[in-house]
């Protein structure tokens, strides 16, 4: 491997290895210096003014010898002088009598066409030879540039030449052409074969990714060489930049499905496919070879069977981590339980690392999948096994509600902050899953949460019991202190819920806001209060206002938002207040409209309250709500509540 000879050069790889001034600009700005000194008589201009402008090279000849011409690397204008030369002998006597009488003059014209030639290999041999002290020696730039365009120029002219020497049997064309891309083949796999030593500092790299990043570096430093330097010694249609970009192109992927031939580990494997997928790619997408380069008519680095392979290995290897990893976070978690471990606390609240540790492991594996394999979709397979792993929390959190340990209660906190975690993230970075895998997911952790608000609420639920018999009662309707204990007593047992993760809190006490609410009007629905007149129906409508406005007020003071609760009770109350059939029928089929769970036997219960209805009213206002609903709610998502409440 070749190395830079000193500092300067570390310091151009540094360069471009770190993103700093682009070695591009850095040539641009050394070659603007470079203006060629000016000549009175043939007004030549600057180097970078392009191939036809960077040498004199149309100039006459005279007075200066083959010799001369070629010692001073004026390649150009020797090939005009041998081509001149050419034309006079063939062009005024038969191809016959030349043979015949000047075959000293083509010998000596041969041995000058072939030592003119070994000077152009030897120039184009040059191409990507400067160093960066050579760079920063204007001379030496200047010295490459204007060898390299005479000589470019030209393997043109011998190109047009060729189409002449055709007709005339004894002329051999030069095939300059293909001797200028066979030697730039050469070249370019001369310097792949033997690439820059890589930078200190990557020692735990294997030797296969050393390889790989070495040849990596010189390509990228070669192409940029080209595009910066070399492209202006070439004519526009040569293409020169995207020739040599193919080049390299396909000497790194003969290099590459070599390696592969071998049984790569899974580091290796995951560097050549990062390399082949987003590092090479990077490279070809830098601002100055994007200009020059059609990277998508290079296409893939490797064929789709290699890459399908390392991916398959890939992918598997990733899953398998990723699930010993999540496995490892949940049986951790497990034993801390089993331990009888308190969860630890941040801010007063209850909290676990599982669902963070988790998703972190996932968001780091998953995008780094992507860069490796280029696909989002190829990345996301890896997180087929957390939908197992959510079935295996449901289980353990079950088993935790079952056994109901001294610390069940502050695990359960936690781990309501987990479902709240892993939620969020399928909600802000859904880009990590498959559908089905989101989908499955987010049915577990709704199945966990459920179970967790009933394991907290459920005490609560008991100690208010007996405060929920005296709802609507004769003791309730006439008495309104009854109602202002239980609320009393409902706010001391919430103190049960403090431990809960902020993020969690408003979810539980909305929960608790729904199942209270709930409770109220079921025991409404009872019917152990009747209301036989006007009077008592007038009463028991500003009962039930005035309840679901305390209500109301309570649960927004803890955290609740649920204000549709509210409105659920003004309407029963507004119905056990109206006392006209028709008004009856239009109330019942606004409610049932907002609440399409609604059902015949809650009206029914509803209006049994109200005892001064005769059946065949009931009957009317109940027909009317079936009418209303055949078809008008078909679709229509709503908030459940009345199909959570069992009628006996």
């Amino acid at each position: 491997m070749r190395v830079h000879s000193d500092s300067q050069g570390l310091r151009l790889n540094n360069v471009l290895d770190q993103g700093g001034i682009s070695v591009g600009r850095w040539f641009r700005g050394k070659l603007k210096k470079m203006k060629r000194p000016s000549n009175p008589q043939d007004g030549s201009s600057s180097l970078t003014d392009g191939p036809q402008s960077a040498v004199d090279e149309d100039s006459p000849v005279a007075n200066q010898t083959f010799e001369q011409l070629l010692e001073e690397q004026c390649l150009y204008k020797a090939s005009l002088l041998l081509i001149d030369r050419e034309n006079e002998l063939f062009g005024k006597i038969t191809e016959e009598e030349v043979l015949q009488h000047h075959a000293e003059e083509i010998e000596k014209l041969s041995t000058e066409r072939r030592a003119l030639e070994k000077q152009i290999q030897h120039t184009l041999q040059q191409s990507l030879s400067l160093t960066l002290e050579e760079v920063a020696d204007e001379a030496a730039v200047l010295a490459l540039t204007m060898a390299l365009t005479s000589a470019v120029k030209a393997i043109y002219k011998e190109e047009e030449q060729d189409l002449l020497r055709k007709p005339v049997r004894s002329q051999t064309p030069s095939n300059w052409k293909k001797l200028h891309d066979s030697i730039l083949h050469s070249l370019v796999e001369a310097r792949m074969d033997n690439p820059l030593v890589a930078p200190a500092g990557l020692a735990e790299q294997s030797s296969i990714q050393l390889d790989i990043q070495c040849m990596g570096r010189q390509l990228k430093e070669d192409l940029l060489l080209v595009v910066n330097v070399l492209k202006s010694c070439y004519p526009e249609e040569a293409n020169i930049c995207q020739f040599y970009a193919k080049l390299y192109h396909q000497n790194l992927s003969a290099k590459l499905n070599k390696i592969v031939d071998f049984v790569l580990d899974d580091k290796d494997c995951a560097f050549i496919l990062r390399w082949v997928n987003e590092y090479y790619p990077g490279i070809l997408k830098k601002p100055e070879l994007a200009s020059e380069i059609d990277s998508a008519a290079l296409g893939k680095l490797l064929p789709t069977d290699l890459l399908d392979y390392l991916e398959k290995q890939y992918l598997e290897t990733q899953q398998n981590e990723l699930s010993t990893y999540m496995n490892r976070v949940l049986e951790e978690e497990i034993k801390t339980w089993t331990r009888r471990e308190q969860p630890p606390r941040e801010d007063g609240c209850y909290t676990s690392p599982l669902a963070y540790d988790i998703i972190q492991l996932i968001s780091g594996m998953v995008t780094a999948a992507e860069k490796v394999t280029g696909s989002q979709q190829k990345a996301q397979c890896i997180t087929f096994q957390l939908t197992d792993l959510l079935q295996r929390f449901k289980a353990f959190q079950e088993e935790i509600i079952k056994q109901n340990k001294f610390n069940s209660n502050a695990y359960i906190k936690a781990h309501l902050g987990c479902v709240e975690q892993f939620r969020d993230i399928f909600q802000r970075k859904g880009h990590l899953f498959p559908n089905d895998v989101q989908e499955d997911c987010l049915a577990v952790l709704t199945n966990i949460k459920q179970s967790a608000y009933t394991f907290l609420l459920s005490s609560v639920h008991a100690n208010l019991k007996p405060h929920y018999r005296k709802l609507g009662t004769s003791d309730w309707l006439g008495n309104k202190t009854l109602f202002e204990t239980f609320l009393s007593s409902m706010e001391n047992e919430l103190q049960d819920l403090e431990g809960l993760p902020q993020s969690c809190h408003q979810g539980v006490i909305s929960e608790f806001h729904q199942q209270v609410t709930q409770e109220y009007v079921k025991r409404l629905l009872r019917r152990e209060i009747k209301l036989r007149d006007r009077e008592h129906q007038q009463k028991a409508f500003i009962t039930v206002t005035d309840n679901a406005e305390t209500l109301h007020k309570l649960f927004k003071k803890m955290g609740s938002q649920e204000d549709w609760l509210k409105e659920i009770l003004t309407n029963i109350a507004e119905m056990l207040k109206l006392q006209h059939i028709p008004a009856l029928q239009m109330q019942i089929v606004s409610l049932g409209h907002a609440y399409p769970d609604l059902s015949e036997r809650h009206v029914s219960a509803l209006l049994k309250l109200k005892t001064n209805l005769s059946k065949e009213d009931r009957h009317k206002i109940k027909a009317t709500l079936s009418d209303t609903r055949k078809e008008a709610y078909e679709g229509v998502k709503f908030q459940p509540f009345f199909s959570k409440i069992v009628l006996k």
